[in-house]
């Protein structure tokens, strides 16, 4: 992991031989005790207020200049899915309710556009390699994904709590691009 705002041409040894759906991934936190236990609150404790503390640290992500257009052209915020089983564990989706209080602070949209169509085992313990295996076909366009796809949006940005290997929105970001949907950045919480 390389931290802080590198200045010159830079090329990551873990990411060059990588291909993503999306330009760019901008998580606000680095692994560290205090930001898993906001996200582990949320996501394992049912602590669903510290959705909208989440939203205010991932905003901090939108001073990037990078994502000045998304900001100017109003891109829509697409929330990771959780399969409907763990939706029902843990009564909520937490990048859904990260999602909705960041687009209120921004003035953004939010669209629900994708589903999980197949319950996934637990990414923590897989490789990255696994992980995009174990993501394969579990994801596509939700109902209302396809009413606002056809609408033609501007640009995504995918939501979600967690960057670990990118497994997750890449599988996100290449359903989207399946349809149509070409400016794709992503903005988490956290780096894991």
């Amino acid at each position: 992991m390389f931290e802080g705002n590198i200045q010159s041409d830079f090329l990551c040894p873990n990411c060059s031989k990588l291909t993503y759906d999306f330009r760019f991934a901008r998580p606000v936190l680095l692994n560290s005790d205090h930001a898993r236990t906001l996200i582990h609150g949320l996501k394992y404790q049912r602590s669903i207020h510290l959705a909208r503390d989440l939203a205010r640290l991932a905003a901090e992500a939108f001073a990037d200049p990078r994502l000045a257009q998304a900001l100017r052209e109003k891109w829509t915020l697409v929330p990771v899915p959780l399969h409907w089983r763990r939706e029902q564990t843990r009564h909520y989706n937490q990048s859904q309710e990260i999602a909705r209080h960041l687009g209120e602070l921004l003035g953004l949209p939010m669209v629900a556009a994708l589903k999980r169509i197949r319950a996934t085992p637990t990414q923590t313990h897989l490789n990255r390699k696994q992980r995009l295996q174990n993501l394969r076909g579990a994801i596509e366009l939700s109902r209302a994904g396809k009413r606002w796809s056809r609408e033609g949006p501007a640009g995504v940005i995918l939501i979600d709590d967690v960057f670990t290997t990118g497994a997750t929105v890449q599988e996100c970001a290449r359903i989207l691009t399946k349809n149509q949907h070409e400016n794709i950045v992503v903005v988490t919480v956290m780096r894991g």
